[in-house]
């Protein structure tokens, strides 16, 4: 049993470089074990997903895939309100992702007799992690579909770890999901990539998950693309003397009580503020209802003291954080400073919380660092562009000299010579 004292002792100042260290040191440590999964499951298949999903879930995915009849039953076991929320934050997730939909094709006479541009298609077929086990995340289910759906992705599969939530279920549904697994952890993102007798491979796997599901992603790249790297959860938030403590300190809890293994970091030029920060996390944590969580994130978590803002921006980009909240009176200049991050949330009352259920932006996001060159989850990820040329006999003519020239100095005499013979042809 912890008392505030305590509670207030483990907000602490923070070594920049030991952070992020440490949030990376993980994978490695679960190579080993992740490989013997990965090899097991190409060995034997479902056998191998089975016996897997015994072991480390304790019960049997027998069958493995979720059935039509077990999703209508879904729908009797979850509120109204509860399904009108999931339809309503589906919707905005829907319309935000709707807008960064690419032309299928575009086309531009840059010189005459050359027209040049993009055709963007969809993938065929990817597969979505849906994390469970502390709690249900049907906000995920959401995340990860619905993006591939506007996308135009034909065929959409999801593994999530049994017991599969009703609500999961039924967010699934709604985003228009034909296929459930009943499978989680690093042997489920291995199934999706090799495939099995009742998973077929994929060509993508998106969606966050534990140090073993976040391994076996990246260990799996020679078979399917990924992605990114999206482990436990962290935020940051730069703040100067103004901001309401009260509030940071919600947020910290707010992700904190993710896992035992989330990380938080208050990044202001004010001590007097990281104190009273510290203080609400006491208070707060004292009667939350996920304390135990909470208090183990802590040990992941505290404050940097920096010169002044224009410091703070510059540790939240080495951190690369997967959330940045900026709460200070400027956030425009703070905004437009910022280089890495997977979302920004910008004032006092956008809460991270706002952007993982409802306000549409995706929260599947880049971790460990990984911010600094990945983006969060979008249509793109589930789109590939093909360059297109559209060239006519007075567009080689314009450009025959240099291709000729180029590629005789390169020693590739065939290329100038396929320019050559049509430039001789009347």
């Amino acid at each position: 049993m912890f008392s505030r004292v305590n509670h207030f002792h483990m907000w602490k100042a923070v070594d920049i470089r030991e952070w992020i260290a440490k949030r990376r040191s993980g994978l490695d440590e679960v190579r080993a074990p992740v490989q013997e999964i990965i090899d097991a499951v190409s060995a034997r298949g479902d056998d191998a997903l089975i016996e897997l999903t015994e072991r480390f879930d304790r019960i049997r995915p027998d069958p493995i895939a979720i059935s039509r009849e077990e999703r209508d039953a879904a729908y009797d076991e979850v509120s109204p309100h509860l399904i009108e929320s999931l339809t309503q934050a589906e919707a905005r997730i829907t319309r935000f992702h709707e807008l960064q939909q690419s032309r299928p094709l575009w086309l531009d006479e840059v010189e005459p007799g050359i027209m040049l541009g993009v055709r963007t298609t969809p993938l065929r077929r990817i597969g979505a992690y849906v994390p469970g086990g502390r709690a249900a995340y049907p906000s995920t289910a959401l995340m990860t579909t619905v993006p591939a759906r506007v996308a135009g992705v034909a065929e959409i599969c999801v593994c999530t770890p049994p017991p599969v939530h009703p609500l999961t279920i039924v967010a699934l549904d709604i985003a228009g999901v034909e296929e459930i697994y009943r499978v989680g952890g690093a042997q489920a993102v291995a199934a999706m990539a090799l495939g099995t007798e009742s998973i077929p491979q994929v060509q993508k796997i998106v969606g966050p998950g534990n140090v073993y599901v976040t391994a076996a992603k990246m260990m799996l790249r020679d078979h399917v693309e990924i992605d990114f790297p999206a482990g436990p959860s962290e935020i940051a938030i730069i703040a100067d003397a103004g901001a309401n403590p009260a509030f940071i300190a919600a947020d910290i809890l707010a992700q904190a009580e993710h896992a035992p293994d989330a990380a938080c970091l208050l990044i202001t030029p004010d001590k007097k503020l990281a104190d009273e920060v510290g203080r609400h996390v006491s208070t707060m944590t004292a009667s939350a209802a996920r304390k135990e969580i909470i208090m183990a994130a802590l040990g992941n978590s505290g404050y940097i003291i920096t010169d002044d803002l224009d410091d703070a921006v510059r540790t939240a980009d080495a951190i690369a954080p997967e959330h940045l909240s900026i709460q200070v009176e400027d956030s425009l200049r703070v905004l437009n400073a910022v280089r890495n991050a997977g979302s920004i949330f910008i004032g006092p009352y956008a809460a991270v919380a706002c952007g993982d259920y409802a306000s549409g932006t995706n929260h599947v996001l880049p971790t460990a660092g990984y911010a600094a060159v990945s983006s969060a989850l979008d249509v793109h990820h589930f789109t590939k562009r093909s360059s297109v040329q559209i060239i006519d006999r007075e567009g080689l003519d314009a450009i025959g000299d240099v291709v000729e020239t180029l590629a005789d100095a390169e020693g590739l005499h065939a290329h100038a010579e396929s320019v050559r013979i049509r430039r001789r042809k009347q």
